[in-house]
């Protein structure tokens, strides 16, 4: 797909323009845009408002072709809701009825002249990424597996954004953070719907080497005698049932100076997930092919800010392996000893994403961090509290930690990918004790995702850290079955607002 900008006055050259479809917004109460009323030269707008074709609420369409004094061979119609109160839910409503009708049309170019500014709260570059990011994920297919590919969509392949010559800068800086955007929550699916005999530990490697030489970014691969050497016990426990070797990856983007602090993401990469000898029931169970979401979120974060060169210091730290059972897995019972030297009784072998994230929140300790972030399919808990609409923010509860929340919420609400942040406190450590070693791997039901993270906080107090548990939003089961992209653009958005808070200060 193919997205540019022009500029022009919509008054005088909207109707002169030669396209195959150009898109205008209408009100209800049947009223129109600056646009259709630039096109409405003969009347044939309003003769269609008037008769109810079409209603203007939020997602109706109405194509109309050959209109009298329109150079353009197609008009599509689409309503935007109430023109005093044209919300970012209305005109998100309109974007994805847009990307429907125009997957259909029979022509390969569009004009989108649209009331870009007008939307409350948000400005034009937002538009944009919502409508560029809405075409893509209609065009994505997660074919890849299959002998006979799906048909791709017909209709549209160009979008030309028609946007106010005061605005076009910063529209043409949303283009390009939304095509960046775009192609790194594409990997984040793809990585994600692959199943679990091909997209391995040493796959997500390989892809991360890829990255690397790719756009040039920095690349360790840590093997089993590595991790032995770093007594990562605990990381090493979930990956003793499984005849797939564990990978531990490291990525760097240092875009920023070199003494600045980087800012670190640590992704979940189980592989496939059957529980271990804490087996899960079979139904479902082909969705644990989804546990490395948080690793897929972290590489297609990267792929993203590598492709915008972001000025900014990142760190990836992907610990992947696989939870399987066999006569070497770790037994319920079994106490291990993580690398920060605390040790852990493994009460439930599926609670396995905390115990190679420990060894990895202890290992970025090296990096001086100016923030860590956790992203992983953690726990169903979070699903039950939060359903599949937020992801689930925990971190501890200070001035640090208070900047940092809301910056991923920030990020969260201005990407649409958004978050909610949950408690986190002693009282709830309470019920990770053991009798038998440091702490126990699971707290019992109650609270399930608040103690999951309580179990993470214990292994970063020598950094800024929040965690985000992705159980619910990384995926889609059911007959809507596939990955997401989440949360690439809540990070994506992050990094990019840190970058530019960065350049301000220096400044």
């Amino acid at each position: 797909m193919d997205f540019s900008i022009k500029t022009l006055d919509v008054k005088t050259s909207v109707a002169t323009i030669k396209a195959g479809t150009l898109v205008v917004g209408i009100f209800e109460n049947r009223k129109l845009t600056q646009a259709a009323q630039a096109l409405d030269k003969s009347g044939a707008i309003s003769t269609v408002l008037k008769s109810g074709d079409i209603t203007g609420k939020p997602g109706s369409t109405l194509l109309l072709r050959s209109l009298n004094g329109v150079a353009a061979e197609r008009v599509l119609l689409v309503g935007l809701g109430n023109e005093e109160e044209l919300t970012d839910k209305n005109f998100s409503s309109a974007t994805q009825a847009i990307v429907r009708a125009l997957s259909t049309v029979g022509s390969a170019d569009a004009l989108l002249a649209l009331p870009f500014d007008q939307i409350r709260g948000r400005d034009s570059a937002w538009a944009i990424r919502t409508l560029i990011l809405t075409a893509r994920d209609n065009s994505y297919r997660s074919d890849t597996m299959k002998s006979k590919k799906d048909p791709a969509p017909a209709g549209v392949k160009k979008f030309v954004f028609n946007i106010a010559a005061a605005a076009a800068t910063a529209a043409k800086n949303a283009l390009t953070e939304a095509v960046a955007l775009a192609n790194g929550m594409e990997l984040s699916k793809e990585l994600s719907n692959l199943p679990g005999n091909v997209c391995t530990p040493t796959y997500l490697a390989n892809t991360a080497k890829k990255l690397a030489k790719d756009f040039k970014l920095g690349i360790e691969v840590l093997d089993r005698k590595q991790l032995e050497a770093l007594k990562m016990g605990s990381f090493l426990s979930v990956t003793n049932g499984s005849d797939e070797p564990p990978k531990f990856i490291v990525l760097k983007h240092m875009g920023g100076k070199i003494k600045d602090a980087p800012t670190v993401l640590v992704g979940k990469g189980i592989t496939f997930d059957t529980g271990g000898i804490s087996l899960k029931p079979g139904a479902g169970m082909d969705e644990m092919k989804y546990d490395m979401c948080g690793a897929a979120s972290v590489l297609g974060t990267f792929r993203a800010i590598a492709e915008l060169q972001l000025k900014l210091n990142v760190i990836g730290v992907i610990p992947t392996c696989e939870n399987m059972p066999s006569g070497r897995a770790t037994k319920p019972g079994d106490i291990v000893t993580s690398m920060s030297g605390q040790t852990i009784e493994v009460l439930n072998t599926d609670a396995e994403g905390r115990l190679i994230l420990c060894d990895a929140l202890t290992y970025v300790e090296r990096f001086k961090p100016a923030a860590v972030v956790d992203i992983a399919t953690l726990t169903g808990a979070c699903v039950v509290a939060l359903g599949h609409h937020n992801s689930g923010l925990f971190t501890r509860e200070d001035e640090a930690h208070d900047q940092l929340a809301a910056e991923l919420l920030a990020a969260g609400k201005s990407s649409g990918d958004t978050a909610w942040r949950m408690p986190i406190q002693d009282v709830y450590q309470e019920q990770l004790k053991s009798n038998f070693a440091d702490i126990a791997n699971i707290g019992g039901q109650p609270a399930g995702s608040v103690t999951a993270a309580c179990f993470l906080e214990r292994f970063t107090k020598k950094y800024t850290w929040a965690h985000i548990d992705i159980a619910g939003t990384a995926w889609r089961g059911a007959a809507a079955k596939g990955a997401t992209g989440r949360p690439v653009p809540l990070l994506t958005t992050f990094l990019l607002e840190r970058a530019k808070a960065g350049q301000k200060v220096r400044a």
